[in-house]
């Protein structure tokens, strides 16, 4: 059984530059949850664990049952403030009132009736609640304006003014949330080495 690999097949999706550069993003299928809390957090935690059981357990059933096998990619977020405005770590009310959606790339086969299939499954084996607010959507960024931060989530602020100053003198405004994209785990990863794409959807003045 060949492999699909997600990563590779989306790669010019989740490579970056050190330099702020526009992009074109092309819509996606992904499991999302959407949440308010602290990152870190017990909800935010819960969510993730329910996000990561769905996302695993609906590969093993359609590799199993459809003879498909491929790579679960990694996790991606959306964040911002009640307030919109221009995302700024500077602006950022306290953490407990921070929104998040929390997102994992599906392949086109993965269908909203095979989630349905698994649900129950899963909740019954994690007992968590939040694997009932799971979903799995389209979601379509279209133009955007990336950065690859190289560090700490804590010293994100620099690579963020980068790119809003870049995309202010592009002629450009805010036109969605600000987006992470976690390319390694900082669990096991020196704070210096850790990779964040830090994207936002953009528009015309």
């Amino acid at each position: 059984m060949e492999k699909i690999d997600l990563k590779k097949d989306y790669k010019k999706f989740y490579t970056a530059k050190e330099k702020p550069e526009l992009i074109t993003i092309s819509s996606g299928q992904f499991l999302t949850i959407v949440g308010r809390g602290e990152p870190g957090g017990k909800v935010y935690s819960n969510s993730l664990n329910a996000l990561y059981s769905l996302a695993y357990t609906l590969k093993f059933k359609i590799k199993k049952e459809q003879a498909k096998d491929y790579t679960v990619m990694g996790l991606e977020g959306l964040w911002w403030w009640d307030k919109p405005k221009t995302f700024s770590m500077k602006d950022a009310p306290p953490r407990q009132e921070w929104n998040w959606k929390s997102m994992i790339r599906q392949p086109d086969f993965v269908t909203t009736n095979i989630l349905e299939e698994i649900r129950s499954e899963v909740y019954k084996k994690k007992g968590l609640e939040e694997v009932n607010l799971v979903q799995l959507e389209v979601f379509d960024e279209g133009l955007s304006a990336q950065i690859l931060h190289v560090g700490p989530y804590s010293d994100e602020e620099r690579s963020i003014v980068l790119l809003n100053d870049f995309i202010k003198e592009q002629g450009y405004q805010h036109r969605g949330h600000h987006h992470e994209i976690y390319l390694n785990d900082p669990n096991r990863t020196a704070p210096e080495k850790v990779k964040t794409i830090i994207r936002h959807p953009i528009e015309k003045l």
